[in-house]
């Protein structure tokens, strides 16, 4: 980088007469502000100078936007500028909303019958224990709104799912007080109404016989017998041997004043065929 001197103020009086003094070539400077605050050593000028040069977002706007909530990326983002020139106006506004923030956990929460003796932050921390979450990975935060009101923001994590909790807090003795203004913030401020999810258990063996269906509660539907496939056995017997034993009935229970009307199964019956001399004669043989 070469060295320039001043050879002094061009006669527009809007620009600075600098030489090289090696070539002896002379350049124009404008003697604009951001001249002035370079001179004067002054950065944070400097700085601001370039933000309205590069971007019509002044740097009040900048803070006044952090102060309302938004993150550096975001102003950065609207602004079109880097998020390194955004943090040399935001960090101070930053630090007032952490300051807040931790002001805000030493509020006493107001309930129905006024404010609570505990502080915001042990409130919340005994809801978190209740529910088994972890106090200490909750982030706290806040912003003022365009009421001129400080709003206080808690966010956890509780499984895959991401809470936030908001609370209005208004400064004053004693720590000042906070009122909760959404659901998540007034169930947190009350963590005895909190039930804890129950569980379902398998049953043991033992337990699950006593509850299978008795004959006493058995539906009133009949339940279909189930046909078992198994082999038929046949009896043996010889077969040169065709006669099989049938069973003789006890005279004492055959009734002998009614014939047998129905012809034994497996007998077929002939009709009976008179002979040539009864026809003759007219007469009925009684042969049977």
């Amino acid at each position: 980088m070469r060295a320039l001197r001043v050879i002094g103020l061009h006669e527009d009086g809007k620009s600075i007469v600098c030489e090289d003094p090696a070539s002896r070539t002379r350049f124009l400077l404008p003697a604009d502000e951001r001249l002035r605050a370079a001179a004067r050593g002054d950065i944070t000028r400097l700085g601001q100078i370039e933000i309205e040069l590069e971007s019509q977002m002044r740097p009040r706007e900048i803070q006044a936007r952090i102060r309302a909530g938004e993150s550096v990326e975001q102003v950065a983002g609207s602004a079109g500028m880097s998020a390194q020139r955004v943090e040399r106006f935001a960090y101070p506004v930053l630090l007032e909303r952490s300051r807040y923030a931790e002001l805000a956990q030493r509020a006493h929460p107001i309930r129905e019958d006024g404010p609570d003796v505990q502080t915001l932050g042990e409130v919340v921390a005994h809801s978190f224990g209740v529910r088994g979450h972890d106090y200490g990975q909750g982030k706290w935060d806040s912003w003022r709104g365009d009421d001129g009101k400080w709003v206080v923001v808690l966010q956890w994590k509780a499984g895959r799912s991401d809470n936030r909790a908001h609370w209005s807090f208004s400064p004053g003795a004693h720590g000042g007080t906070a009122h909760a203004l959404d659901e998540h913030a007034d169930v947190l401020l009350n963590p005895n109404a909190y039930r804890a999810p129950r569980t379902v258990r398998a049953l043991d063996p033992a337990r699950e016989a006593a509850v299978q269906p008795t004959l006493d509660s058995a539906p009133d539907e009949p339940i279909a017998p189930q046909v078992i496939d198994a082999p038929v056995t046949e009896p043996e017997h010889d077969e040169e041997d065709d006669t099989r034993e049938i069973p003789r009935v006890p005279a004492e229970d055959v009734d002998e004043s009614e014939p047998d009307e129905a012809p034994r199964k497996g007998k077929k019956a002939h009709p009976i065929v008179p002979s040539w001399e009864d026809v003759l004669l007219g007469v009925r043989s009684q042969r049977g």
